[in-house]
């Protein structure tokens, strides 16, 4: 059985990856933002607070990309392009995974306590047509 790009990409989908979100300006133009995600069924996730730039962006235009890549060898990367789909309502228990993976449990929980006043929205992110990228066939021994 072949191995499928996720379970290749394991250690980057599940570990503490650095990763960019593009968003699109009313005049067409690219945003691009640092954010944290979590991999989950299929998915990525990301948190966005209430009246940022970034959910003004998606609330008038869902196409969005990400990136997810390693800044050490051996440099892989998976970019997804589509359509975000925004779900509002509590978003604790997301928020809490995510930051407990690029923080620890413990951390990451006083992360999420600090802002428990402030509300947000998730982005659900379909990996249907991943581009993927390893640069370690390429890399000197």
């Amino acid at each position: 059985m072949q191995e499928t790009w996720a379970e290749r990409m394991r250690s980057l989908l599940e570990g503490p990856s650095p990763s960019v979100l593009t968003t699109y300006r009313e005049d067409g133009s690219a945003l691009v933002s640092p954010v944290w995600f979590r991999w989950i069924d299929g998915s990525f996730e990301i948190v966005i607070l209430e009246g940022d730039v970034k959910l003004r962006h998606l609330g008038r235009d869902p196409r969005c990309g990400l990136v997810v890549f390693e800044a050490v060898p051996p440099f892989r990367g998976v970019e997804v392009v589509g359509t975000g789909e925004l779900s509002s309502g509590d978003v604790a228990t997301v928020r809490a995974a995510i930051a407990a993976r690029y923080l620890g449990v413990e951390r990451g929980q006083r992360f999420v306590d600090a802002r428990k006043d402030r509300r947000g929205v998730v982005v659900r992110l379909h990996a249907e047509e991943p581009r993927v990228w390893d640069l370690a066939a390429i890399l000197p021994a």
